[in-house]
């Protein structure tokens, strides 16, 4: 973004000094032929003129053309901003609406750790594997190797009888997630 308002500072200076050339060889130019210069000194400095101005256009129409890059890209910013406050917005509805149930199954998933007697890393790996982070994510987040995770996850698995973390996250949310039933299927 300042890049792009250096380049329009830029863009605006080289238009104003083309324009300001032109301006200063206009004048010569108008002051020469009204004192007779000859037809090939007015020519030259006719084209000179004519360059000039065609450079003061040039860029003009650079600054004019990055300034509509800026707005746009400050309305498409304002956009993201208001997308992102809005998806926020819902997904704080949602928790507000499912806070009970969340509580709920947190509560089930903590009592379930207990059953399976996990030490309190081998808890913290489970909850944080069933977040859907990666093993490299809850290392950094635990300020471990990967090693570590992959090893106490192993031993979360070997407790709980279950083969890796698809039935681990299947454990929990396999029911949570079966087919909606509607209130025609519900009164056959």
């Amino acid at each position: 973004m300042q890049k792009d308002a250096s380049e329009a500072r830029r863009t605006l200076g080289g238009a104003l000094l083309f324009l300001t050339i032109g301006a200063v060889i206009g004048s010569d130019l108008l002051a020469d032929y009204l004192q007779g210069a000859g037809l090939s000194h007015v020519a030259l400095e006719g084209l000179v003129l004519v360059l000039a101005l065609a450079g003061g256009l040039a860029f003009s129409r650079r600054w004019v053309a990055l300034r509509r890059e800026a707005e746009d890209a400050a309305a498409e910013a304002r956009d993201l901003r208001t997308e992102a406050a809005a998806q926020r917005a819902e997904a704080e509805r949602w928790r507000a609406e499912a806070r009970d149930l969340i509580e709920g199954l947190a509560a089930a998933i903590d009592r379930q750790f207990d059953r399976w007697s996990l030490s309190p890393a081998e808890r913290e790996v489970g909850l944080l594997l069933l977040k859907g982070l990666s093993h490299q994510e809850v290392a950094e987040l635990r300020g471990v190797s990967e090693r570590t995770v992959r090893q106490q996850a192993q031993a979360l698995y070997k407790k709980a009888g279950l083969s890796g973390r698809a039935e681990l996250s299947a454990y929990f949310l396999e029911d949570l997630l079966g087919p909606r039933v509607t209130a025609a299927e519900a009164s056959r």
